[in-house]
């Protein structure tokens, strides 16, 4: 198995902090936000890698953090490596499923893949997501019950059967037709990896995911693990000052 994080977007609704510096590296606590995230995948069996995509702008603060990781006294038990999409402004970027494909391609990875926003803290343990995987036999997603309508209106929000298989999926509906919403985290399948230059040669929106997703379980069938546990979304300025808030006062645990 490896790990793709997706990490080049340019966070606009944070200026200024994220202007000259990206949103995953930002402090939260003690750590930056990715820190929480590799910190997790030390709980998955059969992890070969992590592969971090961002865009020029960002590489070389990308690349300064992956060199901390290695010589800490405690690396990371698999290589984390940084790929530079080659964009420089959020006018020319490639959009989240061209850069996984970019990634995967560029790589050359031929293997099942977890991918992952740089941008979210989960509370639950990213090991109990990979049993769920074991267990279908096929791609899953991550799924989180949202109480608020203007929440569930501005992510991808699913419906599932009784089995947990995906059944319907829309990105950011103006009605959503189930309180599921869908983070980007994903579990995939190596065979599915092939099929996304399809998505995006049939003109698949290439920037958020969920477009693929609504896709993709249309394809075959995909299931969604339901988080019970709460994780953190840092999307503007207010909630990135209180989730420091949060994490500060209470600590963090898996």
């Amino acid at each position: 198995m490896k790990a793709l994080v997706l990490a080049a977007g340019y966070a606009t609704r944070l200026y200024p902090l994220t202007r000259d510096f990206p949103k995953p590296l930002l402090t939260v606590g003690k750590k930056a936000i990715l820190d929480y995230l590799l910190d997790n995948m030390k709980n998955l069996a059969g992890l070969e890698a992590v592969y971090v995509v961002t865009n020029s702008k960002f590489t070389p603060h990308f690349q300064s953090w992956a060199n901390t990781l290695r010589s800490a006294a405690e690396p990371p038990p698999w290589p984390v490596e940084i790929i530079d999409d080659g964009t420089d402004s959020n006018e020319t970027r490639r959009g989240a499923v061209a850069d996984m494909w970019y990634a995967i391609e560029t790589k050359g990875i031929n293997d099942d893949l977890l991918v992952s926003a740089g941008d979210n803290i989960y509370t639950f343990n990213l090991a109990d997501f990979q049993r769920f995987f074991s267990e279908r036999k096929s791609d899953i997603v991550l799924s989180f019950r949202i109480t608020s309508l203007e929440k569930l209106r501005r992510t991808g929000v699913l419906q599932v059967d009784a089995l947990s298989r995906v059944i319907g999926f829309e990105e950011k509906p103006a009605q959503p037709k189930s309180d599921l919403g869908c983070p980007a985290l994903y579990l995939l399948q190596k065979s599915t990896l092939a099929l996304i230059p399809a998505y995006l040669n049939q003109g698949g929106n290439p920037d958020a995911p969920g477009y693929f997703i609504s896709w993709l379980y249309q394809q075959h069938p995909i299931y969604a693990f339901l988080m019970t546990r709460p994780y953190y979304d840092v999307g503007n300025l207010d909630s990135y000052h209180r989730i420091c808030q949060q994490i500060e006062t209470f600590g963090f645990s898996y």
